[in-house]
């Protein structure tokens, strides 16, 4: 059976996280809610389900429904050998991508400081600041980190975790990409001295599955609708 991944049929959001992994693993899914009818499908199953995802996405495999984007590319990782099979391998792959969540949550945040349910532009002010916080200290320290771990891999190949690819290598792709619509100038200035990030960066979108996902109708473009929104003043 195909997997069933629910996520909004507009924008890329925390579901590309999840798409890229289904993507570069060749899985079978549907990208329901983007069906007729889809998001009013998404919405039942949220409404009856007996463990209800509190937001999408979520992934449905048979009977089984996986909503939070880490506790998803957990389950397809170890299902589609997209993360080490050793205990400790699977817990620091985890651990990654629990920490990409906060940065992609931080991202989220400089163009929604105040309140998720107001308008951009009923928190313009607020926003130039948490951004120039976000450009200044926030970028530099998260990707540093991810340069860190990319130096420190004792495999000696160009990923975050041991030998060969990961879903969280696919995440920090992401991040870069919509990182580096939101803010291109931020990111022009911070890729200068992060040569591990790029070459990854770089690495993933020439693999065949993604650099096909990325030139299809199925990868939606970014907006200011998703989670990486470009604001030309944000970008200092």
């Amino acid at each position: 059976m195909a997997y069933e991944l629910y996520y909004w049929p507009t924008i890329q959001g925390r579901g590309e996280f999840v798409r890229l992994t289904l993507e570069e693993a060749g899985a079978d899914y549907i990208d329901a809610a983007r069906e007729s009818e889809g998001v009013a499908v998404m919405m039942r199953v949220m409404e009856n389900a007996g463990r209800p995802p509190f937001a999408p996405p979520f992934l449905k495999d048979g009977e089984t429904i996986i909503a939070q984007t880490a506790a998803i590319l957990l389950y397809l990782g170890a299902r589609h050998d997209l993360a080490p099979k050793d205990p400790a391998g699977g817990l620091w792959t985890h651990q990654i991508q629990l920490t990409i969540a906060d940065f992609v949550a931080e991202a989220h945040d400089t163009h929604h400081p105040v309140a998720v349910g107001l308008y951009y532009e009923d928190q313009t002010r607020e926003a130039l600041r948490r951004s120039a916080e976000f450009r200044q200290n926030r970028i530099p320290k998260f990707l540093n980190w991810f340069e860190t771990i990319l130096a420190r891999n004792p495999s000696g190949e160009a990923h975050l975790v041991g030998h060969k690819l990961t879903y969280a290598d696919l995440s920090l792709f992401q991040v870069v990409e919509g990182l580096s619509y939101a803010f291109p100038k931020a990111m022009k200035r911070a890729l200068k001295n992060l040569p591990r990030v790029k070459a990854l960066h770089e690495a993933v979108a020439q693999r065949p599955r993604i650099r096909a996902y990325l030139a299809s109708p199925r990868r939606i473009p970014f907006n200011e609708e998703g989670i990486f929104r470009r604001y030309p003043e944000l970008d200092g």
